[in-house]
């Protein structure tokens, strides 16, 4: 059900910011933000010019672009998830008899879930955006830590925070990459892998 919620809300991503000779932004994470995210073969990659001209917008749009690609991540995961099947056991709304095995995977499968419980999961993301995650703190620091460990390297850090970073990048594509293909083919990322067609251009009978 959550992976459903998070899939609905991603309908944007962030350009990718990388180091330049504007005044630098530290954060509570020991690493310079501006340092981050210019990684090869790309490296510094700012096609609209706003390092240059909006230089004090990057702190937000950074945090943006951290978010969304956290966000898109747990929404690879559980698109992945519900596309083998894998579910909860029992209803996910009694009143209607629907169970969680009942819901489709893709993209659809948010349109079976009554009224009420999309309510629900907006209230949740919403709480979440307000105590969790709140969109003023830009750092991305929640004090969890890595996987409840404190990353006193700050090579280590910046080299796990690029990996996120990019691992971000990649998960926003590959969401948005998912449901275009689920619309192109009309079929789901598993009738897809199932039936061997890996091309939305193929007429399911092989690779291409």
């Amino acid at each position: 059900m959550m992976k459903l919620a998070i899939s609905a809300l991603i309908v944007a991503s962030a350009a990718a910011f990388a180091p330049s000779s504007q005044q630098r932004a530290s954060t509570s994470l020991l690493v310079n933000e501006l340092d981050l995210g210019s990684t090869e073969p790309l490296g510094v990659y700012d096609p609209l010019g706003w390092m240059t001209t909006e230089p004090e917008s990057f702190e937000r749009r950074r945090a943006v672009e951290r978010k969304h690609g956290r966000i898109a991540m747990m929404a690879t995961v559980g698109t992945i998830v519900h596309n083998n099947h894998i579910v909860f056991d029992g209803y996910i709304s009694p009143s209607n008899d629907l169970k969680f095995s009942d819901v489709p995977t893709g993209i659809n499968g948010l349109f079976a879930i009554p009224t009420a419980g999309i309510w629900q999961i907006v209230a949740l993301c919403g709480f979440v955006e307000l105590t969790w995650w709140p969109a003023s703190q830009y750092d991305g620091d929640y004090g969890v830590g890595f996987f409840g460990n404190d990353i006193l390297d700050p090579e280590e850090k910046a080299r796990k925070l690029n990996a996120e970073l990019n691992n971000g990048r990649a998960a926003m594509l590959g969401i948005i990459g998912n449901m275009v293909g689920e619309e192109i083919t009309g079929q789901t990322m598993y009738e897809q892998y199932a039936g061997g067609h890996f091309s939305p251009f193929g007429d399911g009978a092989g690779f291409f």
